[in-house]
């Protein structure tokens, strides 16, 4: 999702400083506001964004286990998230 995100503030055009998108945190906090504040992006997926990333965080800081229902529901908003990514940039390039 991160790769994902990038991605696409890059593909949109995005007055987005390199260094902003380098970490979770300034990538997410560009996103919300070049993409999903600005209507271009639904919000469901900016706040499925969010929701990773906290899943992340637990399990990469906390070392706290992270329920299976929660990690598969984590890998179907991924997926969900890198195609909606891929079908709204893609169809701007046509």
């Amino acid at each position: 999702m991160f790769d994902a995100a990038r991605a696409a503030l890059l593909a949109s055009g995005s007055p987005v400083e390199p260094e902003v998108a380098r970490t979770h945190s300034g990538l997410i906090s560009a996103f919300s506001l070049h993409l999903v504040k600005t209507g271009r992006v639904p919000v469901e997926l900016g706040k499925a964004l969010n929701k990773v990333e906290e899943l992340r965080l637990i399990a990469d800081y906390k070392g706290d286990p992270v329920e299976l229902a929660d990690a598969a529901w984590a890998v179907l908003q991924a997926e969900a998230f890198v195609e909606a990514m891929k079908n709204l940039f893609l169809s701007n390039l046509e």
